[in-house]
């Protein structure tokens, strides 16, 4: 998708402290194009959020479930905690205050993949008990050079549950342009149902998608995307 594509969520952290933008200075995923799209703290003091949202028509928002998948990595930085980058859908507006499903890298050291319900503003905080939906049983160090090419499903029954599947790619062996998707080990479906008993709320049957990135006063942290996708359900 087109940069024109994304407009920035309501009450993100101002450039001044976060700085972000497309930039050729980086290392893209195998299969990536000239830029990646990069965020940078530079105020350790404040707590917050950046992120964009899907503005296309039909998209902005989806009226029923979708698919978002994109490349996504945590940089070294001055501390490997206090920030966490992920992708999100059927969020209940754009605000970074709105609650969404959230797939991204957590904010640990080392770290897991991890899906979890809540607020864009929330991020994706260490995964304790009872605070995420799924993580995935393998743990990864920061790296400059580690990129993960994940996606997320968030699938609308007619019953009014939500299906939320999770994948990854390999870009060792498949570009990001041709991925080949497995589920992620200790990450089985999970089922939102319309009771709400699951998860321990309702589940979101339609909404915004994007991509973001949490900030827990910490400077130096820094985060990048590349090749973000988003289908919808029809």
């Amino acid at each position: 998708m087109a940069s024109d594509d994304w407009t920035e969520l309501a009450n993100v952290l101002s450039a001044g402290i976060v700085a972000r933008g497309a930039s050729g200075g980086f290392t893209p995923p195998n299969g990536g194009g000239t830029a990646v799209y990069v965020a940078h703290c530079l105020d350790g003091t404040v707590t917050g959020a950046v992120g964009s949202y899907c503005n296309l028509a039909n998209y902005g928002p989806l009226a029923s479930g979708g698919s978002i998948r994109a490349c996504v990595k945590r940089l070294s930085s001055a501390a490997n905690t206090g920030f966490s980058p992920f992708l999100y859908i059927l969020a209940g507006g754009t605000d970074v205050a709105d609650n969404a499903y959230l797939l991204g890298l957590e904010d640990r050291d080392p770290y897991r993949i991890v899906l979890r319900k809540g607020s864009i503003l929330g991020g994706i905080p260490e995964a304790t008990d009872g605070e995420y939906l799924r993580r995935s049983s393998d743990e990864y160090q920061i790296s400059d050079d580690l990129w993960h090419h994940i996606r997320l499903d968030a699938l609308v029954e007619p019953t009014g549950d939500v299906v939320l599947n999770v994948y990854e790619s390999d870009l060792s062996t498949h570009a990001c342009t041709a991925p080949s998707w497995s589920a992620i080990t200790g990450m089985a479906q999970f089922v939102d149902d319309v009771a709400g008993v699951n998860s321990g709320s309702l589940p979101y049957t339609s909404g915004y998608a994007g991509f973001a990135s949490a900030h827990q006063e910490q400077i130096s942290a820094r985060v990048a995307w590349d090749h973000i996708q988003l289908l919808r359900q029809t």
